[in-house]
């Protein structure tokens, strides 16, 4: 019996000093995302990340037109990073036969997902008169080049809704962008290269309201607590 109240006794305290850590135990006193804290090398968040689309238009109206790239999160996620960004590309006013102009990184691929706008997406192929990126690698995507689009690549005209996966490495360059083009970029990051936890600048402000959870409440369950008292506006 006395093996089995230790036992019992060293589990509980296990689990209160896990939520010390996490902040999971306290979400009253704290409305905000817990820090970064882990028990373990790898482990991942035990909560999640939120980007509300007020807050991206936000950034789109009030963040500087260049760079048309803007990282909003870089999440760690335990075995590996994943930044989230949002780009909007004006008028590519090329010239008939201009080269397209591509970039390429060496570590992070990227999924687009297009919101808005269209334009032509070349990718792939040989890549000419490359040039590797100088300086500090970019919060965006790291360690990354230029160049121009060369033989074996490939071109097609994207709008709202289409989806783009571009492994790292791979050139990828826009053109007949006659207005805009928008896009979510996610991009995965297994070598670590980006800055965990990163945050836009016009992004610290405040978390979304929070609404009671479905189903938490009933029975012995403690009812949601709605959003905090006094919490900060957006």
């Amino acid at each position: 019996m006395t093996e089995k109240m230790l036992s019992a006794a060293t589990a509980l305290a296990a689990i209160v000093a896990y939520g010390a850590v996490t902040g999971a135990q306290a979400p009253a006193q704290n409305p905000v995302p817990p820090s970064g804290a882990k028990i373990q090398p790898g482990d991942a968040p035990g909560y999640a990340f939120d980007i509300t689309k007020a807050e991206i238009d936000y950034v789109l109206k009030n963040a500087p037109a260049s760079p048309p790239d803007r990282q909003l999160r870089v999440v760690d996620m335990g075995k590996y990073n994943l930044g989230v960004g949002i780009v909007r590309r004006g008028p590519t006013n090329e010239k008939p036969g201009d080269p397209v102009p591509v970039l390429w990184h060496d570590y992070t691929p990227e999924v687009y997902y297009i919101t808005s706008g269209s334009g032509v997406l070349t990718t792939g192929g040989v890549i000419l008169n490359q040039r590797a990126g100088q300086g500090v690698p970019n919060t965006m995507n790291g360690p990354s080049g230029t160049g121009l689009a060369g033989p074996g690549a490939y071109s097609r005209r994207v709008g709202p809704g289409d989806i783009i996966i571009i492994p790292n490495k791979v050139a990828h360059g826009w053109s007949g962008v006659t207005d805009h083009i928008e896009y979510l970029s996610y991009r995965p990051d297994p070598d670590r290269v980006l800055p965990a936890g990163w945050v836009y600048p016009l992004l610290l402000k405040t978390t979304p309201q929070e609404v009671p959870t479905p189903g938490v409440g009933r029975g012995n369950a403690p009812a949601g607590r709605g959003a905090p008292p006094n919490q900060p506006g957006r």
